[in-house]
């Protein structure tokens, strides 16, 4: 199951489309289009830290944990600064987000202005939903495999041919075919800035 299944079931898409003023096809869109580099910049970050992908869970918790989640599903505004503090940690440079959104956007057909308004809530997202499978939530897919198996998995789903139109976008964008995109974006992002 893609993480932008997952995130529509939970009532995700709902929320953003619901913050943003758009429908939930733009939102869904636009999540599936920039989830690969979320989840290839959260795998990118565990494994060079000393714990590999068993460090998910201790960058899960620095980054805010299960509350993320909750916070862009209330009724509440979301506050994005926490999405944005987790960009921070993923991509390093705003200039990582705004290429991220401007790829996404190409692919998407959406608007990048629309696109970097959704990313720090969509990194909310994602990170709070991993951070609540690690403390044993057996409610959704993909618990029993652990943290390293369920980001690994989503990010299969989220590269595999079965991903609707505009999906695709990491498979597109992983130039080098390691499995993650989040190099060769980053590899863009430095291109643009010289």
């Amino acid at each position: 199951m893609q993480i932008t299944d997952i995130l529509a079931q939970m009532g995700g898409i709902e929320s953003m489309a619901r913050e943003l003023g758009v429908s939930e096809s733009q939102v869904a869109s636009g999540a599936t289009a920039l989830a690969p580099a979320i989840l290839g910049g959260l795998k990118k970050q565990t494994q060079a830290q000393a714990g590999g992908l068993g460090g998910l869970g201790d960058l899960l918790g620095q980054l805010g944990g299960g509350g993320l989640l909750d916070q862009v599903l209330s009724r509440e505004p979301t506050d994005v600064s926490q999405g944005n503090d987790v960009l921070g940690q993923i991509f390093g440079s705003k200039d990582v987000s705004r290429t991220v959104a401007q790829n996404a956007a190409t692919q998407s057909g959406l608007s990048p202005e629309l696109l970097k308004k959704m990313l720090p809530m969509l990194a909310m997202l994602v990170t709070g939903y991993l951070a609540k499978q690690q403390g044993g939530s057996t409610d959704q897919p993909g618990t029993d495999g652990g943290l390293g198996g369920l980001l690994g998995g989503l990010l299969g789903g989220a590269r595999s041919g079965a991903a609707p139109a505009g999906g695709g976008l990491g498979s597109m964008l992983d130039m080098n075919g390691d499995g993650n995109a989040l190099d060769d974006i980053l590899r863009m992002a430095g291109k643009a800035l010289r």
